[in-house]
């Protein structure tokens, strides 16, 4: 074996190395995206579960207004509330 052999062989492993590298930066990169955008959607389902509860424990408020039975139901579809079937 001569050392233009092993030098071709360590030269190769380390391109193989990089290369491996460079994948494993790109997989990581497309998984934060991915737990971002999850946790942008928690967030906005955490916000959605708020509104609905205030929605709720406020219904007879928005009764008592001039139109606020269609301001209700328009913010219960707006924030995907769903109401209890009496």
């Amino acid at each position: 074996m001569k050392a233009t052999d092993i030098v071709e062989i360590y030269v190769l492993n380390l391109l193989l190395t990089l290369g491996m590298f460079v994948v494993l930066i790109f997989r990581a990169w497309i998984e934060l995206k991915n737990y971002r955008m999850m946790w942008r959607e928690l967030e906005w389902r955490q916000t959605y579960q708020a509104v609905g509860r205030v929605l709720k424990a406020e219904k007879d408020l928005f009764s008592k207004m001039e139109g606020g039975d269609e301001l209700y139901h328009l913010l219960c579809e707006m924030f995907k509330v769903r109401e209890e079937q009496p």
